[in-house]
């Protein structure tokens, strides 16, 4: 609360976020592989989408969301299974380079921001957004900001009244002015911006 405190004293936007719909969820996710892949599932469509296609695929893998599940029925086995080309094969990268020990996802935590994302964004298919995710829902780092993230330039844009979607460039620049707490406002953007479409569907 310290966090959402102090972004609400500086900036009077969020502030009517967090009077309106209180602070905003931990949303916090376990570490792991697993929680990796459900992530890569979720690059560029809807949560519900994602989580719905990761239990399945979870469900149907024998022994489970594992490297060695996923290397075993391979690029084709969850393709079958609903993913797409691309992700088949983005979710087999991460499952080798985890197997293989070239990346160790319980060391992530003990790094540095910077380290940890440079640590991860060495798999094929694992971008900024990606990266940026486990930091801030699964490491729980406070001054990371999602590149990229619709939901969140769409809750700038509401938030700044600006004329159109900022551009990843545009909405990084704005979100400079909460550092140390960019992953803090990003869930208050994210809060506010669920709220407000529930709100709306109920209407």
């Amino acid at each position: 609360m310290r966090a959402v405190n102090d972004l609400v004293a500086r900036d009077r936007g969020l502030a009517r976020i967090v009077a309106a719909h209180g602070p905003p969820p931990l949303w916090s996710r376990p570490s792991g592989f697993p929680t990796l892949v459900r992530i890569i599932l979720e690059q560029q469509v809807s949560l519900a989408a994602a989580s719905s296609l990761f239990r399945r695929v979870t469900t149907q893998l024998p022994g489970g969301m594992t490297p060695e599940a996923v290397l075993a029925v391979g690029s084709t086995g969850l393709r079958a299974l609903g993913l797409t080309r691309q992700k088949a094969r983005y979710v087999c990268a991460l499952g080798e380079c985890v197997r293989n020990g070239e990346i160790a996802l319980a060391s992530l935590a003990r790094m540095s921001d910077s380290a940890a994302a440079a640590q991860l964004e060495q798999v094929p298919g694992i971008g900024p957004w990606t990266s940026s995710i486990y930091l801030l829902m699964v490491l729980r780092r406070p001054d990371v900001w999602p590149p990229g993230d619709l939901a969140l330039h769409k809750a700038l844009a509401r938030l700044r009244r600006l004329p159109e979607v900022p551009t990843t460039e545009r909405a990084a620049w704005l979100a400079r002015r909460w550092a140390p707490y960019r992953a803090v406002a990003a869930r208050i953007l994210w809060h506010g911006y669920l709220s407000d479409r529930v709100k709306g569907s109920d209407s």
